[in-house]
């Protein structure tokens, strides 16, 4: 006996009305099924955006504390000056390519957390990117802790809950949901196809579906699910079409990328922008750029690595516009580096980190005290904030999931969320940065270790 799933899968599976190459993807399916988890199909969901930065980023150097006479006698030939740096207040700055994400930390937009990681560190990029992903130090967990956002987080207008953007496998943090998360790698992999004369086609289905009661019978609800995954589809082949974003030869020499290549941070952002503004109805979204391992003649590789991030991420902002009040954009990376810089003129395997939390509902500063040089595990800094209550504080205060059915366990809050600001109105016309404000800084105890 056919159960409704069953027939909705297998009719719109084979139905010739609407194909992907062959057939139509089961995770369409499965999202237009979950759009009616939503209570408003109008709604405007707040969306993660997550940024791996992939290879051990050395957050030393990211966010430094330049005034620290242990910080320059540490790194002779690495350690950034008093004149560089972009100060965030007397103790800390950003690595002077980060002129980006400086704006946005003026604006009190930009988190910075310090001194994250997890008990019992493993230098492994491997295995500690496994942690990361799976949310779960002791490795007990199968799935990635954003897979296992998905099932309890409200999606509306058919929208695939989760993406990912990237020529690489599936990450393991989005590993193991059931269904709503795809990987897209390029500007072919969701060609939208309708047999016979498109336009034709498209407005059979508007008319079919131009009842008041979609679910009055079986046959009424395939026809909405057809029209809802043909929307989804369409708006994904415009993002990926879209080219009216000039190349820049000057930003692409200092390491940015171009908008339109998805082999670039620049690029992925650049779609996942596009999607957002196009209203797709995606929730979670995942990026990465690699090259973090610097062992050797790290300076200059990693300045190019961080101007990326810091391009990309701020350009992401800028053209979200007025959408931008409903995205959070975290990064992340499986370590940081030792403190001590190698006889190679780079950095090895380390601990604890810092990450970035950035948008305009953030309540921006500096969140918890910088790790003591004089106080190493192993050479290594010590983590005070564990990375899962940064997870939970983004699952409670921003995805609206309960982060204990997520994590298993919970974690202190970060002050990392302010639903109370008002989001600057985008610049007209591109206009200028407004002028830099007092740093905040905002201290945090550190929370019990699980």
């Amino acid at each position: 006996m056919f159960h409704r799933r069953d027939f909705l899968t297998r009719t719109l599976g084979g139905t010739s009305l609407l194909a992907v190459g062959s057939t139509v993807p089961e995770f369409l399916a499965t999202a237009a099924r979950a759009a009616e988890k939503s209570p408003d199909a109008k709604a405007k969901d707040t969306i993660l955006v997550v940024v791996e930065l992939t290879g051990g980023n050395d957050g030393l150097n990211m966010v430094a504390p330049f005034a620290d006479d242990l910080y320059q006698k540490a790194r002779p030939t690495l350690a950034h000056t008093r004149k560089d740096i972009l100060k965030l207040d007397d103790y800390h700055g950003l690595h002077p390519r980060m002129n980006e994400l400086k704006q946005l930390f003026d604006k009190k937009q930009l988190a910075v957390v310090q001194g994250v990681g997890y008990p019992n560190p493993d230098r492994s990029h491997f295995e500690s990117m496994d942690i990361w992903q799976l949310g779960d130090p002791k490795r007990i967990q199968t799935t990635g802790w954003l897979a296992r956002t998905i099932p309890g987080m409200a999606v509306s207008d058919a929208g695939v809950p989760g993406m990912f953007i990237g020529q690489e496998r599936l990450p393991l943090a989005l590993q193991g949901a059931d269904g709503g998360v795809i990987s897209l790698a390029d500007r072919e992999s969701f060609k939208l196809k309708l047999t016979g004369n498109a336009p034709p086609r498209k407005k059979l289905l508007e008319d079919l579906n131009s009842g008041d009661d979609m679910t009055a019978d079986l046959a009424a609800f395939v026809r909405k699910r057809q029209l809802q995954t043909y929307t989804s589809l369409k708006k994904i082949e415009d993002a990926l079409g879209d080219q009216n974003q000039p190349k820049n030869p000057q930003q692409r020499n200092r390491g940015d990328g171009d908008k339109n290549d998805l082999a670039s941070l620049n690029g992925k952002l650049g779609l996942i922008g596009r999607l957002i503004t196009k209203g797709l109805g995606t929730r979670i979204y995942y990026a990465s750029i690699n090259g973090f391992d610097t062992h050797s003649g790290q300076a200059s590789q990693h300045a190019d690595l961080l101007g990326e991030v810091s391009s990309a991420i701020g350009q992401f902002f800028n053209a979200l516009g007025g959408e931008a009040g409903r995205v959070v954009l975290v990064t992340y990376s499986e370590f940081g580096r030792r403190v001590k810089e190698n006889g190679s003129r780079g950095t090895d395997h380390g601990a604890a980190s810092c990450l970035f939390v950035a948008g305009p509902q953030v309540a921006g500063g500096i969140i918890g005290k910088h790790p003591k040089l004089d106080d190493l595990s192993d050479g290594d800094l010590k983590f005070h904030t564990d990375f899962r209550s940064v997870y939970g504080t983004l699952l409670d205060n921003w995805l609206g999931v309960e982060s204990r059915t997520v994590l298993e366990e919970n974690f202190p809050t970060l002050p990392l969320i302010d639903k109370a600001k008002k989001p600057d109105a985008p610049p007209k016309g591109g206009g200028s940065a407004p002028k830099p404000g007092p740093a905040q800084k905002v201290e945090t105890p550190p929370p019990a270790k699980g």
